[in-house]
C-alpha cells in the first residue's frame, strides 16, 4: 500500500504571547516572555506565585455565551484555535469543500477540565454532603470533550478522540492524525492540543513535585533552559491546531500549503514517574524512529525545537540525546526552546512548539531560547542554542521534542513542501 504524503494547510493558536496563530510567532521572534504574576486565584501562599497565562481572551467574541458556559476553558481553547485554523485552511463556512464524514479531529490534553473537577469538588466541601453536582459536570470535565466539541460545531464525522500521554499528548495527537490520513482513513484532520491548568491544583501540585520554579521575584526570566541558574519551569496555557490534509485533496481543492509532514516516532522511557532517563535513552529512541519514519538521516534537519523545560535534570539529558542522534551533525543545528517565552503548556505544548517548528521551515527563522545569562559547564559549548536572539537561516527541516510524566516521549519532523 502506498501511503499518502500529509502536509499543513491551517494553523490556529491562542498562548501567553497572544490569541492568534501570528501573534504567538511574532512574540516569539521578538523574545518576549508570557509569564507574570497569577490572576486567576489568589496565590500569596504558594510557592510559586507566577505562571504563563493566556490574557485578554474573551471567549464571548468567539463562542456563543450559553454554549461557552458548557465548557471548560481548556475546551474553550480548543474551539477557538481550531475555528482559526480551519479559516486558515479554508475550511470553514456552510459549505466547505470537504467530505464531512472524511474530517476528523484528533486532540490532546495532559489533564482536561482541571478547572472544573476543582470548582465542583470545592461546591460540594461546602455544602452539607448532599451530592449536588452540575449536570454538565462530567462533559465539561473529560479530555475528550474538546475533540467532541469541535466535531460537532463543525459537522466532521470522521475519527474521532483525545490522546492522553501527560506533555506529549498533543504531539501524539498531531502522530495518530498524520497515520490516519497516509493510511487513507481520512482526508482531513484537525489536531492539536490544549490545556489550562492555572488552578490551585495545578500550581499545588506541581509544587510538591518540585517541578516549578519558584522565582517569584522575576517571573518574565523565571523559564531559563539550559541556564546553569534554573529551577524548574514555568506554567502556562493555551491551545494549537494544525489542519492536517493529504497532499492529494489539498492540491485538488487548491489549498494553501504551509510545509509537509514528514514523519512521527513514538518511545517510552521505562524509567522513572516523573525524571528522564539520565541518558536521554528514550529520547535517543524517539528521535531515531522519526527520522526513520520520515525516510531521513540527521543531517537533513537543521533546526530542533526541544522539550527544554528549564529543569535541571531535563535539560541535561535531552542535550545529551541530541548529540547521541546527531553526531557531529548536532554542532551544525540550530536548537531551541520556546518554552523560555510560551512556559509549559503541558498536553498543548507539543501542538504549540509543532507551529512554532512549521513556521521556521516556512520563514527561514529560528525562535530564541530567551533569558540566558550563565553558563553550564554540563553542557557542550559548541552546541548552538540561539540563545536570547532569533536567528534567520534556511531550514529544509524542523523537529519538534515532547517528553510526558510516565516517560512518554513523541517527536514530529515537518519539511520544506515541494
Amino acid at each position: 500500500m502506498e501511503l499518502k504524503r500529509v502536509v499543513v494547510t491551517g494553523i490556529g493558536a491562542i498562548t501567553p504571547l497572544g490569541n492568534d496563530a501570528r501573534a504567538y510567532w511574532a512574540g516569539l521572534l521578538a523574545g518576549k516572555s508570557g509569564a507574570g504574576p497569577i490572576t486567576r486565584f489568589d496565590a500569596a501562599l504558594f510557592k510559586t506565585q507566577f505562571a504563563c497565562e493566556v490574557k485578554g481572551f474573551d471567549v464571548e467574541q468567539f463562542i456563543d455565551r450559553k454554549d461557552a458556559r458548557k465548557m471548560d476553558l481548556f475546551t474553550q481553547y480548543a474551539v477557538v484555535s481550531a475555528d482559526e485554523a480551519l479559516r486558515d485552511a479554508g475550511l470553514d463556512g456552510e459549505h466547505p469543500p470537504v467530505d464531512h464524514d472524511r474530517v476528523g479531529v484528533i486532540w490532546g490534553s495532559g489533564i482536561g477540565g482541571f478547572a472544573t473537577f476543582m470548582h465542583e469538588a470545592r461546591e460540594f466541601h461546602r455544602g452539607d454532603g448532599t451530592p449536588r453536582f452540575s449536570p454538565f459536570f462530567i462533559p465539561m470535565m473529560i479530555s475528550d470533550i474538546a475533540a467532541g466539541h469541535i466535531s460537532m460545531r463543525h459537522g466532521f464525522r470522521g475519527p474521532n478522540f483525545c490522546t492522553v500521554s501527560a506533555c506529549a499528548s498533543g504531539t501524539n495527537a498531531l502522530i495518530d492524525a498524520f497515520n490516519y490520513i497516509r493510511l487513507g482513513k481520512a482526508d482531513v484532520i484537525v489536531s492539536g492540543g490544549s490545556e489550562a491548568a492555572i488552578t490551585e491544583g495545578g500550581i499545588g501540585g506541581f509544587n510538591a513535585l518540585k517541578a516549578l520554579s519558584t522565582r517569584n521575584e522575576s517571573p518574565e526570566t523565571a523559564s531559563r533552559p539550559f541556564d546553569a541558574t534554573r529551577d524548574g519551569f514555568v506554567l502556562g496555557e493555551g491551545a494549537g491546531a494544525i489542519i492536517l490534509e493529504s497532499l492529494d485533496h489539498a492540491l485538488a481543492r487548491g489549498a494553501h500549503i504551509y510545509c509537509e509532514m514528514a514523519g512521527g516516532g513514538m518511545s517510552a522511557d521505562a524509567y522513572h514517574l516523573t525524571a528522564p532517563h539520565p541518558e536521554g535513552l528514550g529520547a535517543k529512541n524517539v528521535m531515531r524512529a522519526a527520522l526513520s519514519d520520515a525516510g531521513m538521516v540527521p543531517e537533513d534537519i537543521d533546526y530542533v525545537n526541544v522539550h527544554g523545560t528549564s529543569t535541571p535534570l531535563g535539560d541535561i539529558a535531552e542535550t545529551l540525546a541530541i548529540q547521541g542522534v546527531f553526531g557531529d551533525h548536532a554542532y551544525a543545528l540550530n536548537i531551541s526552546s520556546t518554552k523560555s517565552m510560551t512556559g509549559h503548556l503541558l498536553g498543548a505544548a507539543g501542538a504549540i512548539e509543532a507551529i512554532a517548528s512549521i513556521y521556521a521551515v516556512c520563514e527561514g527563522i529560528v525562535p530564541p531560547t530567551i533569558n540566558h545569562a550563565h553558563t553550564d559547564d554540563q553542557l557542550d559549548p559548541k552546541l548552538d542554542f540561539t540563545f536570547n536572539v532569533a536567528r534567520k537561516r534556511h531550514v529544509r527541516a524542523a523537529l519538534s521534542n515532547t517528553f510526558g510524566f510516565g516517560g512518554h516521549n513523541a517527536s514530529v519532523i515537518f519539511k520544506a513542501f515541494s
